[in-house]
């Protein structure tokens, strides 16, 4: 049977996509169901303020560089989207005199521009959002070393040859309103994928690489980060892929309902916890990792029901 098409971009892939029956028992799912969706290799995880959420995620950094040895280097994959715990980070480091010379940090993304990554004084640069609000933030003599930074460039052979020989302890980022993680979006409907999209196989062989972003996510990055200025956000990235993404111990999302919403938060719990696995919900294929644990604030769950405004 053919497959749907999208209601949102017709020439894409995505959430829309999939069978009815899917999606309305995604939007049943209470909070306490979402809890439920736990098992092994995959936790979800409730906070009740925004500021135990916040630290919760800041201290995934501080754990996971406690780790790092000169033999041992270990570093962290940390998204911009959230950032309110990039402040923090800083904060708990020079609080506790934290070394961080045998700690590496890899950036998940970057915007790219007439086909060169956006430059650090972009208004919009991952990489500048990450040394203004953490790295510029830590006392020098407790600084990361410069070359165990690792932002994506255009040319990605550098940043992925990054990542053997460093263990990443967790993968953070946040969910996107096309279910992706970094920006992993669903595919264009072209080519090999046209009645199809990717299988969950050929999606995971996906390495870091430029992308061609949903057309919800340039909405959403609007949105959230552009003022609403569609015309002002990039239609390309450079992206951390699954192939990566599958050499963190961890992949730890942080959902505080300002980024997607209650019915794609419900529906990549539900996909995950049922093992349940479609590239175009990108975030379903995290079901196959052996560590995955979904963070959500509690009020920022809300509910599917129509409310009318």
């Amino acid at each position: 049977m053919p497959r749907k098409t999208s209601i949102l971009a017709p020439d894409w892939w995505d959430f829309t996509t999939l069978e009815d029956d899917l999606l309305d028992d995604a939007a049943r799912l209470t909070p306490q169901d979402m809890q439920e969706m736990s098992r092994e290799g995959f936790q979800v995880v409730f906070y009740d303020t925004l500021e135990d959420f916040y630290l919760a995620e800041a201290l995934e950094y501080i754990s996971g560089w406690q780790q790092a040895t000169a033999d041992n280097p270990v570093g962290v994959c940390g998204p911009i989207g959230p950032t309110e715990q990039l402040p923090l980070v800083a904060r708990l480091v020079n609080s506790l005199g934290l070394n961080l010379k045998y700690a590496h940090f890899w950036g998940m993304d970057e915007w790219v521009i007439d086909g060169k990554e956006a430059p650090r004084d972009h208004p919009l640069s991952f990489e500048k959002a990450d040394r203004e609000l953490c790295f510029d933030r830590i006392n020098k003599p407790l600084s990361i070393p410069e070359d165990q930074l690792h932002f994506p460039r255009a040319d990605t052979q550098t940043f992925i040859a990054s990542w053997p020989g460093v263990r990443c302890a967790v993968m953070q980022g946040g969910q996107g309103d096309i279910k992706h993680w970094a920006f992993n979006d669903p595919v264009r409907r072209e080519g090999p994928y046209r009645d199809r999209p990717p299988t969950p196989e050929e999606y995971r062989k996906l390495s870091t690489r430029i992308v061609n972003l949903h057309p919800v996510t340039v909405m959403q990055n609007a949105r959230t980060s552009g003022g609403g200025v569609v015309t002002g956000v990039p239609t390309q990235a450079i992206t951390v892929g699954p192939e990566q993404t599958w050499q963190a111990e961890k992949v730890s999302i942080w959902q505080a309902g300002r980024h997607d919403n209650p019915f794609g938060m419900r529906l990549t719990t539900l996909m995950i916890g049922q093992r349940v696995m479609d590239s175009a919900v990108p975030m379903s294929l995290l079901a196959d990792h052996p560590h995955v644990q979904f963070n959500f604030y509690r009020p920022g769950i809300g509910t599917c029901d129509v409310e009318m405004h």
